[in-house]
């Protein structure tokens, strides 16, 4: 019921999206940006006074120019690269290995803090409408990522038709509200104010000047830019558009850049004419009420617009929390998806390559939600610390790839001839030029003005992912080297010699000593640690009037250990005679609850564990199914997680 039924790999190509399913999916964390991005820019310009909110309409624009700058230039990606990866995929074949890992640790970095700050800010929202939330942020953001990941887990044609509604609720309830608030101010001369428009900024730096006011500007800009997250989420996810795969992604492209740039300049101009003023904390608010609650930039917007309509007030509210909540996906579905091609790549554990029963890249999927959740318990769920944090992974990442576009158009012109073919490279190679020197300084902005302020840790923690990879790659490079280099030399074992771990004289081990006889081994023996001299003297007499011609030996254990003198006296026999292969039986239970797992087979468990690092020795265990597991294996008659994968279905599912 949670997670939906499996899906046969054969249907992979149904969950592919139409272009009205995958903007919701692909383009909801650009479009929820503008939902913070404003609010931001108020902020950080509000620490030079009132005065300095003149200056949003302008900070907004440069930000819209970028934006537009970024979408046209990614526009030329998901054509040249329609497989899937990305930015990493042109870094890669354009720069090098080195520069593509860049990109990787950068993009999954930017991808976790994506869903920690949007569902931040879903959280703040919420909060405006509704105190408890305000008071419990963290729980309400650590609950919606878990759900946010369940409904990710049902696959992302299920997951995208989800989204699709509220995606587009929120689409048209922020247009409606901009036409109606700027229908009232321009056309009707309506005075229209927000409840915080009375009130002043208790602000240290007021009287800012020269450089100082440039650097308010600049950072004001950076965090404005929060706003082009998202962009490239796209091009790693080509491979789910129908076809014309990259005609369709380039024009969803273009419809999520026209849609943000349209609302983030819609909320700033009408904020600054409803005269919003918006602060860090309520206390900095001069001639705010003692027991005032300010509410997020958007919600007061509603709130003024729609005065006299609480409806629209909470509609507003509902799905932008709703919008934000669901920007998270774009990260669910870009940050799985690089994880399987890294994977491929042999950069992160393969267990990262291939999809779940749903068709979706479950593991990815759920270590996304983990280091999600981590962030925002770690920062919170406080939005103004997260996104100190955010942006610089996504533009290394535009940076890196606009450089390795260049590159590529550079390199097909040396042997392109067709001179209308030659006409659209140059084109492409100019908007690809253009975003480089865009996003380059951009970043350069980011990292002067949000460095100290947090971003070092987002660069930490991607130099820490850089070599992480980079430990795993020579890992799996060694394994590999090591398995298929060396000549395998054929030379079979002299001999084998069979030793039975026995604890009481019981079905368990009648069977496992006659599984043992059954593989005809040069040397069969039983073995017994003595750890209670009355428990063992017990098994010895047993075993001397029983039917069993097996020879029994006893193992002394002062210290009462089991694990210790059994591996001793493996590596005794090993020693004795190295050419053999020593097998150890060990009979276990087959249980049918977790809890019985823990008052069972801990002592076999432990014996595994040890005796897989001794060298010339297998070990085998044999099954005693108890009669819960009978119980329980008819009760899970069902279709179990990566039973469709690994081609075991229920009879009749079909």
């Amino acid at each position: 019921m949670l997670l939906g039924r499996p899906f046969r790999s054969d249907s992979l190509g149904h969950t592919l999206l139409p272009k009205r399913i995958a903007l919701p999916v692909f383009a909801s964390d650009a479009m929820s940006s503008v939902a913070y991005a404003p609010e931001e820019i108020f902020l950080v310009l509000g620490a030079g006074g009132l005065s300095a909110y003149v200056y949003a309409p302008w900070v907004g624009l440069a930000v819209a120019a970028v934006m537009a700058i970024v979408v046209a230039s990614y526009r030329q990606n998901v054509h040249a690269y329609p497989s899937g990866g990305g930015d990493y995929e042109v870094a890669t074949k354009n720069l090098g290995p080195n520069a593509g890992l860049t990109v990787g640790s950068a993009l999954l970095v930017d991808y976790v803090l994506t869903v920690a700050v949007s569902i931040s800010s879903a959280a703040s929202n919420i909060g405006s409408a509704v105190p408890f939330v305000a008071t419990h942020k963290v729980l309400f953001a650590v609950v919606a990522i878990a759900l946010l990941t369940a409904v990710n887990l049902r696959g992302v044609r299920e997951s995208g038709t989800a989204f699709a509604i509220p995606t587009y609720a929120f689409i048209v309830g922020m247009f409606v509200m901009l036409f109606w608030g700027l229908f009232q101010v321009y056309i009707l001369g309506e005075p229209l104010r927000a409840e915080s428009a009375g009130f002043g900024l208790d602000s240290e730096h007021e009287h800012l000047y020269g450089l100082a006011f440039a650097f308010l500007i600049a950072r004001a800009f950076s965090s404005g830019c929060a706003a082009l997250t998202g962009v490239e989420a796209i091009s790693n996810g080509v491979p789910a558009f129908r076809k014309p795969k990259s005609r369709n992604a380039a024009t969803t492209l273009l419809l999520l850049g026209t849609i943000a740039i349209v609302l983030l300049m819609g909320i700033i101009i009408l904020a600054q004419k409803v005269g919003i003023v918006y602060a860090h904390d309520s206390a900095d608010l001069v001639g705010a009420p003692a027991d005032y609650h300010q509410k997020t930039l958007i919600a007061q917007l509603a709130e003024t617009v729609f005065h006299g309509f609480p409806i629209g007030f909470f509609f507003i509210t509902i799905v932008t929390a709703l919008i934000l909540v669901l920007a998270a996906n774009t990260a669910f579905n870009g940050f799985p998806v690089l994880g399987s091609i890294l994977a491929q790549d042999r950069y992160l554990p393969r267990q990262l390559h291939t999809r779940g029963d749903r068709l979706a890249f479950s593991n990815g999927i759920l270590f996304l939600s983990g280091a999600a959740i981590a962030f925002v318990v770690f920062f919170g769920a406080e939005v103004t610390k997260l996104i100190q944090l955010y942006i610089v992974g996504v533009f290394v990442s535009f940076v890196l790839s606009q450089t390795g576009m260049l590159r590529h158009w550079t390199r097909l012109l040396r042997t392109e001839t067709d001179p209308s073919v030659r006409a659209k490279m140059k084109r492409s190679r100019v908007i690809n030029a253009i975003g480089l020197t865009a996003t380059g300084t951009v970043l350069v902005i980011v990292l002067l003005t949000k460095f100290f302020a947090g971003a070092y840790i987002a660069i930490i923690t991607m130099v820490a992912i850089f070599i992480v990879m980079k430990l795993i790659r020579r890992h799996y490079d060694s394994v590999s080297r090591e398995l298929h280099e060396s000549d395998w030399d054929g030379v079979l074992p002299s001999r084998t010699h069979s030793i039975v771990l026995v604890s009481k004289l019981h079905l368990p081990t009648r069977r496992a000593l006659a599984y043992a006889r059954a593989t005809r081994p040069d040397t069969l023996e039983a073995v017994t640690v003595n750890v209670d001299d009355a428990d063992t003297r017990k098994l010895v007499r047993e075993w001397e009037n029983s039917e069993i011609n097996v020879p029994l030996k006893v193992i002394e254990s002062p210290y009462r250990e089991i694990t210790k003198p059994v591996l001793e006296y493996v590596k005794r026999v090993r020693k004795d005679a190295p050419r053999d292969v020593v097998t150890v039986f060990i009979p276990e239970y087959v249980v049918g609850h977790w809890w019985e797992q823990v008052l069972h087979n801990q002592s076999a468990l432990r014996l595994k564990g040890r005796l897989l690092f001794e060298p010339g020795v297998m070990v085998t265990s044999v099954p005693w199914q108890l009669s819960s597991s009978s119980k329980a294996k008819q009760a899970a008659d069902v279709n179990a997680p990566g039973s469709v994968r690994r081609g075991f279905e229920r009879p009749g599912s079909r």
